[in-house]
């Protein structure tokens, strides 16, 4: 039987990121995945092969409707298979990085299914059919998360497909129906409105993204619209009937009345995940998953001794940076160092175009909270930079503590708010002020002059183009 300081169960962002710093503090680790490749969803099936398809498809379609206006007369072909390749070579390559790292810092990889087996014990079902028992200090359950299903949509991969069939479609549909409107369904309903599909997007709220700042979501489904996604919100879809060549679906509205049936080549469900917590052997050691299969956790501490849960399987923002922070964290701690994370430092970001990103709270949290606050906010239409390359969709907001001047939350909406709200993620930490990124000189022109402008908004003194 192996004796291990640590034992991490799941191999994606969270288990990695753990097994490294395991490793870089001179602990005995041992990482257990099931899939052939490490890097978990987020690698493999998630957040990099989505990125490939939607850097691609961006490409694509500004050959088609923007270079002509530049200057640039092409007549681009999709080459749909070709698209894919290079998806599947990026991901490869990213792959074999993280088994690199694994030697590098001396992980033992275990290929197989790992479970609890009582305390300071793991099982795994390996590959060859063996079972073999490991033994460890500490065991770290890293089993991130998996497509939420919904009753009466099966998903048989060919007609009714999740997040992970999305990826992979052999041909564009003439039509796709996305189940769900938050930001698996709108990055990859985007990906094939771009290359060719007509997109409508079946939401049950009343409004897409929650979670959202309510006037970027409702700024951000005015400029989905313009580009071609139809949205059907405050709907409910009962039951899907899946056929040789067509899906049909039951659609009625969500406040009650009759029902009606749409059809689509292709059906994307994404109603959001789930935590992958069934079968990994909890009441081994006394874990009760919560009604939603997420474990307690008190700094990602399990109710059982020597028992620790990181990432998606436990309570917070289920997002791959969150997952590897959480990773880190955790095995800080069981070297008896010091580790945290603020999960109100966190930010999301939406990969579409324009792209959306957020940290901090949003104007809905801060008035149920009571809290007095100043809004700051510059539109992409005044940044130089954003006007020279045509990406003037969209504003920068930041929401600052009345009396302080604290900076509370940052809201972008536009051309690469994905890198843009980095700097806000640093100033926060910091507990900035908005005078202090105001009053900071930003290179000229860029778009993070937008971030500048926002923030001397807060008090007034913007300088508009």
């Amino acid at each position: 039987m192996s004796q291990y300081d640590v034992v991490i169960i799941g191999g994606g962002p969270g288990g990695y990121n753990a097994a490294i710093r395991a490793g870089q503090l001179g602990l005995k680790a041992a990482i257990i995945e099931m899939r052939e490749t490490l890097g978990g969803t987020c690698l493999n099936v998630g957040c990099m092969p989505s990125k490939a398809l939607l850097h691609a498809s961006e490409l694509y379609e500004a050959a088609n409707r923007e270079f002509e206006h530049l200057g640039i007369e092409v007549s681009p072909r999709l080459n749909l298979t070709q698209m894919m390749a290079q998806k599947d070579e990026s991901v490869s390559a990213l792959t074999k990085g993280v088994d690199f790292l694994m030697k590098k810092n001396k992980v033992e990889r275990i290929l197989g299914k790992g479970r609890l087996a009582g305390p300071g014990r793991v099982e795994v079902d390996g590959a060859d059919g063996k079972t073999v028992t490991l033994e460890a200090r500490n065991i770290v359950i890293a089993t991130g998360s998996e497509p939420s299903g919904l009753p009466g949509v099966a998903v048989d991969g060919e007609r009714i497909v999740d997040s992970t069939g999305a990826l992979s479609l052999a041909e564009v549909p003439k039509t796709m129906i996305v189940i769900g409107a938050g930001i698996i369904g709108l990055e990859l309903g985007s990906v094939w409105r771009r290359l060719g599909a007509e997109v409508t997007v079946i939401e049950y709220l009343d409004r897409i993204c929650p979670g959202m700042d309510a006037e970027v979501a409702k700024t951000f489904q005015r400029i989905l619209t313009k580009q071609g996604v139809n949205f059907r919100l405050g709907s409910k879809v009962t039951g899907a009937k899946a056929g040789k060549s067509r899906v049909e679906l039951t659609v009625e509205p969500a406040a009650g009345g009759g029902a009606e049936t749409l059809s689509a080549d292709r059906v994307l469900l994404a109603i959001g995940r789930r935590p992958y917590t069934a079968g990994l052997g909890l009441e081994t050691v006394g874990i009760v998953p919560d009604a939603r299969g997420f474990i307690e956790t008190d700094h990602f501490r399990t109710s059982a001794a020597g028992v620790w849960a990181v990432g998606d399987v436990i309570h917070g923002p289920m997002l791959a940076h969150k997952a590897e922070e959480d990773g880190v964290a955790c095995i800080e701690l069981i070297a008896g160092k010091a580790g945290h994370v603020d999960y109100n430092l966190v930010p999301s970001v939406v990969y579409t175009t324009p792209e959306v990103a957020w940290v901090g709270r949003n104007e809905e949290q801060l008035k149920a909270e009571g809290r007095a606050y100043k809004a700051g906010k510059f539109p992409f239409a005044a940044n130089s930079r954003a006007k020279i390359n045509h990406e003037t969709d969209g504003f920068v907001k930041v929401l600052a503590d009345a009396a302080t001047d604290e900076i509370l939350g940052v809201h972008i909406l536009g051309p690469q708010a994905g890198e843009l709200i980095g700097e806000y993620c640093v100033a926060m930490a910091f507990r900035a002020a908005s005078e202090d990124i105001a009053r900071i000189c930003h290179p000229h022109p860029t778009r993070s002059e937008a971030g500048r402008q926002a923030a001397m908004g807060v008090e007034g003194w913007t300088m508009q183009a």
